[in-house]
């Protein structure tokens, strides 16, 4: 493969990536009023892993204050089971695969959320995305990376609503 056939196979399976992380992104805030701060989609053999940081809700910090790791992450845990459908689906629309069984864990500190996606079979040895993801860890690209300050896709979510904000006595 000449050099200018590995960028474009490059570019072409880092653009995908980057589809996943946005969408994954637009979907959190979509679904959880709040997406990520950053999003990084890594595609290896059968499986699919995006690593999505910060994100957590005002009252999931506040239920970590007092103390309840285990309700939210079973609340988390509870609420992604319940959109594995959606998750999934979303997922074999972008790659044309078949998903077999989808897993998501949030951890804490630091504010991290990890989906792994495990399809029915291996990508073939030249497929694009996992050119792009070895390229993106050997020379540090940004191959399926999003990122935004304020904890938002750069898409509005269809559900947005202005945050209500108490009134001052």
């Amino acid at each position: 493969m000449s050099d200018d056939d590995l960028r474009d196979v490059e570019e072409q399976g880092g653009s995908l990536l980057a589809r996943i992380s946005n969408e994954f992104v637009t979907m959190q805030k979509e679904y959880w009023g709040l997406g990520p701060v950053q999003a990084k989609s890594y595609m290896m053999d059968d499986l699919l892993l995006i690593v999505m940081r910060g994100g957590m809700t005002r009252a999931e910090r506040t239920m970590l204050g007092f103390g309840q790791h285990d309700l939210v992450r079973s609340f988390r845990q509870s609420f992604e089971n319940e959109m594995t459908q959606n998750l999934t689906g979303k997922i074999e629309q972008l790659t044309g695969r078949k998903v077999l069984t989808y897993q998501s864990q949030i951890l804490f500190e630091p504010d991290v959320v990890a989906e792994l996606f495990v399809f029915d079979k291996a990508a073939e040895g030249g497929s694009a995305e996992i050119v792009a993801t070895a390229e993106g860890q050997l020379r540090e690209r940004p191959h399926g990376e999003v990122k935004d300050e304020t904890g938002a896709s750069t898409q509005a979510a269809p559900t947005d609503q202005p945050e209500a904000t108490p009134e001052d006595p």
